[in-house]
């Protein structure tokens, strides 16, 4: 066996119930062809292969690479690729092997979480082309809490806006330190993601992910006082009082679907501007 690195933030699921819930939370079917980031052991690997048609796992510890091929030598829908998640072209490399994946199952790395979801989801202004229809990631649980934050909540901010704008997030379990060896330092949670449409959708998506920075830029800060350098208080006041929105609501308070009506409503607004500081 393979010991878990700590350079890669790499700890074990062990937990059988951890396991069988994300099984479940995946909607797992036979025709189903699976994306998995980090499969380590190959645990989780075990649990996925007898109940769908592949699974293509992304590993970038070589020594754990050697293991997996090793592991499921047997395994004719089994599929490993050897490298780092965030700098692979998945879609060359899934075309060149006639890959598709349409979920993605995965215990993934905690200290890149924001980069990952980045790249299986895209971005506001540029969303992934051809989305998967289902992801289901085991990640740290504060993490999992900000994804499925409702407005005015303490956790809700602007990667709650994000990637709610992209997917439907639901909070499937928590999932405790002690489900892992070696135990990381925080409980986790398993989350599904599964692909959406807005409704009605940002006239620029663009300038919709401009104003979502400015609005989190100082979180603390009525929305108003953020916008001023490019939106006057007044004006900005006006316009949320016809979107039936409190004037002096902060950027938490406001749900997708309102940061797209006030996106959509407002003119002559630039889609690049220089922020400073880290978002909220």
């Amino acid at each position: 066996m393979v010991r878990p690195r700590r350079s890669l933030a790499q700890h074990w699921l062990k937990s059988e119930k951890a396991l069988k819930e994300i099984q479940q939370a995946a909607k797992l079917k036979p025709d189903d062809r699976i994306l998995e980031i980090g499969p380590g052991t190959g645990i989780l690997t075990r649990h996925l292969l007898p109940q769908v048609q592949s699974i293509i796992a992304v590993e970038i510890d070589a020594d754990l690479c050697k293991y997996l091929r090793k592991e499921f030598a047997k395994a004719e829908n089994f599929f490993l690729l050897q490298g780092d998640f965030l700098q692979l072209d998945l879609p060359l490399l899934f075309q060149e092997n006639s890959l598709y994946p349409n979920k993605v199952v995965a215990n993934i790395p905690y200290n890149i979480t924001g980069p990952i979801l980045e790249k299986l989801l895209g971005t506001i202004a540029h969303p992934n082309l051809q989305p998967y229809e289902l992801i289901v990631l085991l990640l740290q649980k504060e993490v999992a809490q900000r994804l499925v934050a409702k407005p005015s909540s303490k956790a809700f901010g602007a990667l709650s806006v994000r990637v709610q704008y992209l997917a439907e997030c639901e909070l499937i379990s928590i999932v405790p330190a002690t489900a892992f060896e070696p135990p990381p330092k925080v409980d986790s949670a398993i989350v599904r993601l599964t692909k959406r449409q807005i409704q009605p959708a940002p006239q620029n998506p663009q300038k919709l992910e401009t104003l979502i920075e400015l609005g989190f830029a100082a979180k603390r800060k009525m929305l108003r006082n953020n916008l001023q350098s490019l939106v006057e208080r007044d004006r900005t006041s006006q316009l949320l009082e016809q979107l039936k929105i409190n004037p002096q609501a902060r950027a938490e308070d406001l749900s997708v679907s309102q940061w797209i009506a006030l996106c959509n409503s407002l003119v002559d607004f630039p889609t690049t501007v220089e922020i400073n500081g880290e978002l909220g």
